[in-house]
């Protein structure tokens, strides 16, 4: 059995719900096989502050290895449903391992975090988006990367806050936002699909009749920056319907299927925390997809 196989089947062996047990689970799983950050590798600046609230911060991953221009920027947002989550510390396998693999790609990795419900409501998290793009803009040339080619990513609710972010939620404008592309792992779209759950309360409010106007399936139909989408065979079933309703808006709007990645095997979480890893599924084709799909150079 190849190593791939016997991850696989370790995570299939998990409880098919998603709960903190499997979440647990899974960290068990991966943390011995990411790569943290290493000075071959990449250079770390920890816990900058894009603005004035304490969760206003991220780590900021530099190739250590010289170039001859200012290099593609990847930023990942976490998940943790609206109400939990953080870029993780200096020692936590997660979310170093993202940064890692960007500086890897020959990218500077950006990782983040945002204020959180219910303190701060919809739309705070795609706020906070627009205020760290805005951030990276002005600085990030200085850590070596070009902020022009800046590729937004996040996974479940951090993917509900940048189609928050593509859709104009908390962004105070009407212009394309200034992103080279988008990449979005396993999030939600359509809030309507959604059931009753303590977590769309806080971020959203207890009054469903905004799920529509909240929604950001139409501008992701429409929105001229490439995205990626994907969803892991294991997520649960309200995940899958909104992968589903996402392409469907998006071949009705473009008459093509969207770029797409369906991660056999994988688990709500499993999909992220496997990245950079030696049986990580996911970074080849992200990084197929930063380099075809906007056509970025590392």
């Amino acid at each position: 059995m190849s190593a791939l196989a016997a991850v696989l089947a370790r995570l299939r062996a998990l409880d098919p719900q998603f709960n903190p047990a499997q979440i647990a689970a899974t960290r068990d799983i991966y943390a011995p096989l990411v790569e943290m950050p290493d000075p071959q590798v990449c250079s770390v600046q920890r816990d900058l502050a894009y603005g004035p609230d304490e969760r206003h911060r991220l780590d900021v991953f530099t190739p250590a290895t010289a170039a001859p221009a200012l290099r593609t920027v990847f930023v990942y947002v976490h998940g943790g449903g609206f109400v939990q989550g953080d870029k993780g510390a200096a020692d936590a396998p997660f979310y170093n391992n993202v940064g890692v693999w960007a500086a890897r790609q020959g990218y500077v990795g950006v990782n983040l975090t945002y204020r959180l419900a219910p303190t701060h409501a919809w739309p705070a998290g795609s706020a906070d988006l627009d205020r760290a793009i805005n951030w990276l803009i002005d600085v990030i040339a200085d850590y070596g990367g070009d902020p022009a080619r800046i590729v937004l990513c996040g996974q479940s609710a951090g993917a509900v806050h940048v189609a928050g972010y593509l859709a104009g939620h908390g962004r105070g404008s009407d212009a394309p936002p200034p992103l080279a592309a988008a990449v979005l792992l396993s999030g939600i779209y359509d809030l309507t699909l959604m059931h009753d759950s303590p977590l769309h309360h806080a971020y959203y409010g207890a009054d469903r009749s905004n799920d529509a106007a909240r929604s950001t399936l139409d501008a992701l139909a429409a929105t001229p920056v490439p995205c990626l989408f994907s969803v892991c065979e294991n997520d649960p079933p309200e995940f899958q319907l909104q992968a589903a309703r996402v392409v469907q808006a998006r071949v009705a709007q473009r008459g093509v299927w969207p770029p797409y990645l369906y991660l056999l095997g994988h688990n709500h979480v499993s999909g992220i925390m496997q990245l950079g890893s030696g049986v990580d599924t996911l970074g080849p084709q992200l990084a197929q997809f930063i380099a075809v799909g906007p056509g970025l150079p590392a």
